[in-house]
């Protein structure tokens, strides 16, 4: 319970900043203050700074943050594919686990973004969602260690959700490395596999709705 605990709060954590997760604030901070130390202490340090800061200030932070650096991107599979064409079949497989799940993703929002992959975790379907985390746990290493080398307030978020996943072995430290030394790939041949009608045709009888965050496009 502990891991979808965190991972909801991180996920409303991560959505940009609006009055709205201003005024939620106390509930997370309740919520939060009822996990293990390892996941509590860090997103309590940035429920802090969300509470004691301006609104303005954190939305202009989230955006120089997460839509202007490579290193720091909020949507999993840019991490190993970039904007190349592998990104876009990559994508299919977040939305076959939300489809299997019996949820119809928002085609508005690309399913691979962190915070609409942990509501789906901790609100729909934990397994799967904890599988979709590990199969990209490199990225999510880049993604943490940049930003507790920008001295970003985020970089808490990210240390309680990486603490809900095994450690990483010394193989998948080396591809964190490699990952970090080379970014994602820069090719751009736009995402055409994401969505394909043959795959949309998929639906099921189970499908609901799930209301996911508002996040930001990349």
């Amino acid at each position: 319970m502990s891991r979808r605990t965190t991972w909801q709060c991180a996920s409303l954590l991560l959505d940009y900043p609006s009055e709205e997760l201003v005024g939620s604030l106390p509930t997370i901070r309740s919520a939060v203050a009822g996990l293990p130390d390892t996941m509590a202490a860090p997103l309590l340090g940035f429920i802090e700074h969300l509470a004691g800061s301006d609104l303005a200030d954190l939305q202009a932070t989230y955006v120089d943050t997460f839509d202007d650096r490579r290193r720091c991107n909020l949507f999993l599979t840019y991490f190993a594919h970039g904007d190349t064409r592998k990104r876009g079949m990559a994508l299919l497989r977040f939305k076959q686990a939300y489809l299997g799940a019996g949820v119809v993703p928002d085609d508005a929002e690309l399913p691979d973004h962190l915070s609409v992959v942990l509501e789906f975790a901790a609100t729909v379907d934990p397994d799967a969602g904890r599988r979709l985390l590990e199969d990209h746990r490199a990225g999510l290493e880049v993604l943490r260690l940049s930003l507790r080398d920008l001295a970003s307030p985020y970089a808490g978020v990210l240390e309680a959700v990486c603490a809900t996943l095994p450690a990483l072995r010394g193989d998948e430290w080396d591809a964190v490395r490699r990952l970090a030394a080379a970014g994602p790939p820069e090719e751009e041949v736009g995402l055409t596999p994401y969505g394909t009608p043959g795959f949309d045709a998929a639906l099921t009888d189970r499908q609901v709705d799930l209301p996911m965050p508002t996040v930001r496009g990349a």
